[in-house]
């Protein structure tokens, strides 16, 4: 079992959000962000890394979150020196928590494959930094939006 702290997340909001895959209409891809808050929202990027997005809109407003980075805090195998503590991009997060199609789709409170719980631990504001989304120029107005979100942490990587 590998489990982790979400570090870094952006926001697609709305089919105006040009940076949004909903922002074309509603199709066999995009149907999941019209669905229900909760379901997990998984594609396929450059042809071999995976994203991992949780819908978090009422029904037929698509929206979500794309999971771009997390901090391992448990592995049941010992973690080699060439993995990263803080996995920093959605394709190595998918790759380490073995995220693929097959969750696409899914509801993320009501499966056993893969879940996020509150640990109940605090985090103040002024600890998390926004920032525009990561390689978005194409989204018009939207591209500057401060909707990536990144817990500052004190953790480094392994290298």
């Amino acid at each position: 079992m590998i489990f982790g702290k979400i570090t870094e997340t952006e926001a697609y909001c709305g089919p105006n959000d040009l940076a949004s895959h909903a922002s074309r209409g509603r199709t066999k891809r995009t149907e999941i962000m019209f669905g229900k808050p909760g379901l997990i929202y998984v594609y396929m990027i450059y042809g071999m890394y995976y994203c991992f997005n949780i819908v978090t809109e009422k029904e037929d407003y698509p929206a979500a979150v794309l999971i771009r980075g997390v901090k391992v805090e448990h592995s049941a195998k010992r973690l080699a020196l060439s993995d990263m503590l803080i996995l920093d991009g959605p394709g190595k997060l998918c790759r380490k928590f073995k995220i693929d199609k097959k969750l696409n789709g899914l509801d993320i409170c009501k499966n056993s494959e893969i879940w996020i719980e509150n640990r109940g631990e605090k985090t103040k504001l002024r600890n998390i930094k926004t920032t525009p989304r990561v390689g978005i120029d194409y989204a018009g107005k939207y591209k500057n939006k401060p909707w990536r979100f990144i817990l500052n942490s004190k953790t480094k990587k392994l290298t």
